[in-house]
This record gives structure tokens, sequence and C-alpha cells, in this order.
């Protein structure tokens, strides 16, 4: 057995199960879970459509084993949207490659770029997607967790990265729409980071699957557009993971992509020959489709901020929360243990949230995630309404 999985943290929602053991929600109310970040809206049809059409299409062929590259027509789709969304001109052949959704190409991009010989360290925000520790440890680096600041919009407080571990630094996991703070990074941080990678050598990881659900007028500025503006036409040291689960609703797709350094993706291509990480056929069609569409991506984020602005100022009455620069999560701070918070609420109000906490780790004696609640407003608009209605009635309750 690798000994490597011993150090592995059960995952946020196993641990959300055994705080709810023996707990009985109230019976007179129907669930309502805000919990994990799963989107609820409906798949547009035209996807379904396309993937059902290329099952059936005389040129789909099931018996042959699809390429770990994709078809060109599949990489020219990234490239076109990657030009549309951010100005960018990429080269299908050497700057893009399919993944079977963001969570296994972040994880599988760890093992191509770390080299354990060397004691290497991967710095990743605090809090975090777990992905990100699961990816660091299982590549037998040491994981560094660098805070999130409240008081700057949760932005990562990347000074705090002694010059030492900087310098043993391989991998950096940034995110950006983050999850679950919702906080977009501004072009002097990305230039920041660029220096550093520049001067100690390590290859940034750029997951930006919220990239598309955000509330300003402005679009969030992504990895490789700020590379581009900083005249990092090369995108050395940079790759940026994105995936339609977001995007277009359809996290049952498994489907996404990776863009960057062409030398990184040369190398994780070869890993992943080995992997056997290729995209079906049928999946590969129904991707395209999706990713040539903005329609669709334009009703869903108007979707969401329809329901934001619904939600948001209920749950401000009573929670420390306000409107995140992006994402679907409301990142809350609660009064006393927020394990205890999202016991009680399951129990007397059949609301499921997650416990700040268990998006993080402790660091010097502090939890960034402590005394918070991350909840996800992926259900239709009157569910995460009655949510946040219990939620306030909750929380006026305990005040009393």
């Amino acid at each position: 057995m690798n000994p490597l999985l011993s150090h592995l943290q059960p995952y946020p929602f196993q641990r959300l199960k055994a705080l709810f053991s023996g707990v009985t929600p109230n019976p007179a109310l129907r669930p309502i879970s805000l919990g994990i970040g799963e989107p609820k809206h409906a798949t547009p049809e035209f996807i379904k459509q396309a993937l059902n059409a290329a099952m059936y299409s005389p040129g789909t062929d099931l018996s042959a084993y699809p390429a770990t590259v994709g078809t060109p027509q599949l990489r020219q789709a990234f490239t076109g949207w990657l030009q549309r969304r951010y100005g960018l001109a990429l080269d299908p052949a050497t700057h893009v490659l399919p993944v079977n959704g963001s969570r296994e190409a972040l994880f599988a991009f760890a093992q191509t770029v770390i080299d354990p010989a060397r004691k290497p360290v991967v710095v990743c925000p605090n809090p975090f997607y777990q992905i990100y520790e699961g990816a660091a440890l299982l590549a037998g680096a040491e994981a560094f967790y660098a805070p999130s600041d409240p008081a700057r919009n949760f932005a990562v407080d990347w000074d705090s990265v002694p010059a030492d571990t900087w310098a043993r630094t391989q991998l950096l996991f940034v995110c950006s729409p983050g999850n679950p703070t919702g906080a977009v990074m501004p072009l002097d941080e990305w230039k920041k980071l660029f220096e550093l990678s520049d001067r100690h050598g390590f290859v940034i990881a750029s997951d930006e699957c919220y990239s598309e659900i955000y509330f300003r007028d402005e679009p969030p500025l992504g990895g490789l557009e700020a590379a581009a503006r900083l005249g990092r036409g090369d995108f050395r040291n940079l790759v940026s993971f994105t995936s339609l689960s977001k995007r277009s609703n359809v996290p049952g797709l498994r489907s996404g992509f990776v863009a960057g350094d062409a030398a990184m993706l040369k190398a994780f291509a070869l890993y992943r020959t080995y992997h056997g990480s290729a995209m079906s056929p049928v999946v590969q069609a129904a991707s395209i489709a999706a990713w040539g569409d903005e329609q669709h991506v334009m009703a869903n984020r108007a979707e969401y901020r329809a329901k934001f602005a619904e939600v948001t100022p209920i749950l401000e009455k009573v929670l420390q929360v306000k409107l995140p620069d992006a994402g679907f999560y409301l990142w809350a701070g609660v009064e006393g243990s927020d394990a205890d918070f999202a016991r009680d609420l399951l129990a007397q109000y059949n609301v499921t949230v997650l416990p700040g906490s268990y998006l993080a780790r402790e660091v010097a004696g502090r939890n960034p995630g402590d005394h918070r609640i991350r909840m996800a407003l992926v259900a239709e608009t009157a569910e995460c309404v009655e949510a946040a209605q219990r939620i306030a009635q909750f929380v006026k309750s305990r005040s009393k």
C-alpha cells in the first residue's frame, strides 16, 4: 500500500457526514442542501442533443481508442473560446489539451510537475479546494498553506510565504475566482506571482473553473490573460485549468481543458498517455458545441445574478456576508463554532451548509475557515431564498 495515502485527510463531505451522525433534521421542513458545489441549473438542451447526435453519427466509432490530445476540432474549439473570452491567440496543436474535468487534471498535473527527490513544496491558498492538498501529498511534496485576508476581500496573503519556502516550491496552486471565497486576483497580484515564479522556477497551476459566473460588469481576469498583458506571451511555467461543469451546467459530462506553457503541456500529454485519460468522442462532440455557444452561459450567469440579488440581502441582516466577486458561493461569518452552527441548523431547520473550517488547515494556531460557513447557491432561486429565510430565523433564534 502506498504509505503516502495515510497523509490524506478525510474529504470535507466525509467530515460533514460524521458531524451529522445522530442528527434528526426537523421533519416539518423539506431538506435543502447548500453544502455541495454541484450545479443544479438545467443542462442546456442543445448540449444533450449534440451528445445524442454524436452517439448515432456515422462518423462516431466507439470501437476505436480516442487520442489523448483530442481531435483538431476540439482543440480549435478551446482556442476559439480563449480568443473570444480573453483575446488570446493560442496554437491548438501545442497550447491546449482536453481533460476529464478540472478536478482530475489538477491532481494529475501535480504528479507530472513534482520531483519528489528535491524535498518539494506545493503552495496553495487557505482555505482551498482539497484536491490541491491531496495532489501535493501523493506526489511526495509538502503542502504550504497561504492564508486569505478577510480585510482584503479574502485575497491570499502571498507575502506570508517565507523566502526559504518559495525557494523549495515546485508548484503553486491558485484559484481565481476563489473557492470558497469568490475572490478574483487582480493584475498586480499576478505580476507578483510571475516574478516569484521567475526567481524560483516553480510552475503555476491556475484553477479557473468559476470564471464565467460573476457579478460585476467586467469578467474576471484569467491567468493567461494576465500573462499576455504583462508581456509573457510564451506563458512560461503557467497552465490554466477550466471546465464546462459550472459554465454550462454539465458536471456529469466531465469535460474541460488545460492551456498554457507548451513545454509543460507536452510533458502533461505524455503523462496522460500513460494515465489513460482520453476523452470519449461523444463527449468531445458535445464539448465542441458547448464551447462554441455563449448564449446559454449568459443566461446561466443572469440566473445566478438574480438569485444572489435576492438571497444576499436576507443573509446580510444576520451574518457577516456580502456579494462575492464571482463564483456561486457565499462565504459567511458566524458566531461561535462553525461546525456547531451547521449541525444545529440541520437539526432545527433542515438546511445543510458546510463548516468553513473543513475547507482550511490550521497554521500557527489559526484556521482561516473557523467561524465561517460556505453556502453553495446552486439550486433554483425559490429554494435558495427559502433556505436563506430559514437561516435568518435560525440565527435570530440563536441570538435569543
